[in-house]
């Protein structure tokens, strides 16, 4: 679990960083790269999958497609960097997996509710690859509006990803 852990640090650091790094006015414009949204919509959308995990751990009850939409969170720098230190906090609490239950609805009017058995574990992994994926759409529009902005090693890549253009390199050298 450890590794779990670390992993959602470095990835909350990472997207501390790229908050940091921006002005308010470039983390709420709006990017036709990334059709019209902004950074600031990428990363709360990201947090509040977190957010989700977090409120649904107690009942055992997680539904991603509850979020709040947060508009403060997209906007609001400030309010972004406090979500992302709960989260950390969140994340820091919770030391043992837990059976927990997925509700999703794929119908259009989001009625047909399909429950899937899963663990606190295996909804970590699914947050870390759904940040890193949000990261890699953020780092198109840092591009845009930021480019000064120098990000991370591997900001945006899967550690996979990582793993595998090392190997490469190294059988290239």
């Amino acid at each position: 679990m450890n590794s779990l852990i670390h992993t959602c640090h470095t990835l909350l650091d990472q997207l501390t960083y790229s908050v940091e790094s921006l002005t308010t006015e470039e983390f709420v414009c709006p990017l036709k790269v990334l059709s019209g949204a902004s950074i600031g919509q990428h990363v709360r959308h990201t947090l509040e999958f977190f957010m989700c995990l977090e409120n649904g751990f107690g009942a055992g009850m997680i539904n991603y497609d509850k979020r709040t939409h947060d508009k403060n969170i997209e906007e609001r720098p400030e309010r972004a960097l406090q979500a992302i230190r709960q989260i950390k906090t969140f994340i820091e609490s919770i030391q043992t997996d837990k059976p927990l239950t997925l509700q999703v609805a794929y119908d259009e009017e989001g009625s047909e509710l399909i429950r899937v058995q899963t663990n606190y574990y295996r909804e970590m992994v699914y947050n870390i690859e759904h940040t890193v994926h949000h990261m890699a759409i953020i780092k198109i529009g840092l591009r845009e509006v930021a480019p000064q902005v120098i990000l991370p090693f591997g900001f945006g890549v899967a550690v996979s990803t990582l793993r595998y253009r090392q190997e490469n390199f190294e059988k290239a050298h």
